[in-house]
């Protein structure tokens, strides 16, 4: 009876772990109870082998998709429960019933569990067996002809198998680049943009590409003027910043000139403090690590760093920016000498500085020993050139050359003898005047004065500083 539905499509159900099979039946061992399927898939997709062998203990359902004599049975189902066993079958049809029953008797009989497959076969269940293998199965080697005809039936596998043959034919790249007459559609394109007034953008071999950065503008607009700022007194060095504008020093005069015109318009001194400590601070900050050193989680490694000021304008700028660190959580040490005059901006900049918790020196030896995190130098002055003869001066200045640790000055002054400090950076306010060469390299610092305060001191002056308010200068 098993033979007449020989050919038959059918799906059988082998439970969760070993899934869905469908595929044409291809024989039906009642003896050993097993049930062997012709091209299978497996869960939707084409099994790699071409027959696959189920034992009657494995399967939970089975169903009847077609059979052998083309009348299509979508609705006959076999259950292998042992309480009922429902069956739907059209009138009529005896061999249709024959089938059934014998399908149902082969269901419900329990005999060893046995699968026949491949050795190649990715074993998926314990009840999956590679003792056997069918006659006509052999294992594909690794290489030659069969492992071709292996990867083609992937091919098919994949893609189908009505692939078209004739897409196997190579592509005749050279053939199909000799249709395309390059120079004639480069003389139409340079015909048709001078008919309207474009730019022509020539033949690849007569352009050159131009090379743009990730930040660039590629639009065309107006030609960029890179010396934007002119002062009266030429002749001095001259700078340029990331972007290629020029800033050209000043004279000490010229600057002297221009922070009294800035006061007279309201720029007060107290005001210009304030700016030169923020600016100052926000340099520093980013010269002891910035956002990877000042985490909540890194307060146990807080800075140091050591303040070396005068009793003028420019200590005065220096204690501004040591009480923003100092409210950044930066260990800020102050040394001052208290046995001098000191100016009234010093004074008020103190009492702030007091404020803040941070610890005030006036004697070298209270100064660390070991090197700190960096050394802020405000012990110059414009004005007064003779204090670098000063016992305090040397003192403070040596401890700073000996200490190792990298130098910040602000504001440095002018001097003919060179600074008694060597610096790693220095921070000019407004404009750069010109230094030496022991002050490191050169930041520009904006403090707030307007473009018509330049223009009351003969400066033509666009600001260079876009975004920020500190910026690096570079040797024009």
């Amino acid at each position: 009876m098993a033979a007449d539905w020989l050919g038959s499509l059918v799906s059988i159900n082998c439970g969760p772990t070993l899934g869905v099979y469908q595929g044409e039946v291809s024989s039906v061992d009642q003896s050993c109870q097993t049930i062997s399927l012709r091209q299978p898939f497996h869960n939707g997709v084409k099994c790699p082998v071409p027959e696959v062998t189920f034992s009657a203990i494995d399967i939970k359902e089975l169903k009847i998709l077609d059979i052998r004599n083309g009348s299509t049975q979508n609705s006959f189902l076999v259950s292998t429960n042992a309480s009922s066993t429902p069956v739907a079958v059209p009138k009529g049809d005896q061999r249709t019933v024959d089938a059934v029953n014998s399908l149902q008797y082969f269901s419900k009989s329990y005999g060893e569990r046995h699968l026949d497959v491949p050795k190649g076969f990715r074993r998926r269940h314990n009840s999956w067996s590679s003792s056997s293998r069918a006659a006509n199965q052999v294992t594909p080697k690794k290489n030659g002809v069969k492992n071709s005809t292996q990867m083609k039936q992937r091919d098919d596998e994949c893609f189908g198998d009505g692939m078209d043959d004739g897409l196997d034919t190579d592509f005749d790249f050279e053939g199909n680049l000799a249709l395309f007459d390059k120079a004639a559609v480069f003389s139409e394109i340079d015909t048709s943009e001078r008919r309207n007034g474009a730019r022509s953008r020539g033949t690849p071999q007569e352009q050159t590409p131009s090379r743009y950065r990730h930040d660039e503008n590629i639009l065309e607009g107006k030609p960029v003027v890179y010396r934007q700022i002119t002062v009266p007194q030429a002749g001095f060095r001259e700078y340029c910043t990331d972007s290629g504008l020029v800033v050209p020093c000043i004279s000490y005069d010229l600057h002297k000139r221009l922070l009294l015109a800035a006061e007279r318009h309201g720029l007060t001194l107290e005001r210009r403090l304030e700016m030169t400590g923020v600016c100052a601070s926000q340099m520093a900050l980013t010269l002891l690590g910035g956002p990877n050193r000042f985490t909540p989680k890194n307060l146990h490694q807080r800075p140091t760093v050591a303040l070396l000021c005068g009793p003028h304008v420019q200590g005065a700028q220096g204690i501004s920016c040591g009480r923003h660190l100092a409210n950044h959580e930066v260990e800020v040490i102050l040394f001052l000498p208290n046995f001098v005059k000191m100016v009234d901006s010093v004074t008020s900049e103190l009492t702030l500085f007091n404020k803040t918790g941070g610890k005030q020196v006036s004697n070298i030896k209270d100064l660390p020993d070991t090197p700190v995190d960096l050394i802020i130098n405000c012990l110059d002055c414009h004005e007064n050139t003779f204090l670098m003869d000063q016992p305090w001066y040397r003192a403070a200045a040596d401890w700073a050359n000996q200490n190792r640790a990298p130098v910040l000055s602000i504001d440095p002054p002018v001097s003919g003898r060179g600074p008694a400090v060597e610096a790693k950076w220095s921070l000019s306010l407004c404009l750069p005047l010109p230094l030496a060469e022991g002050a490191g390299r050169v930041y520009l610092c904006d403090i707030g004065i307007p473009r018509q305060v330049f223009q009351e001191v003969g400066i033509k002056y666009h600001s260079p500083f876009g975004c920020k308010f500190v910026i690096p200068l570079h040797s024009a």
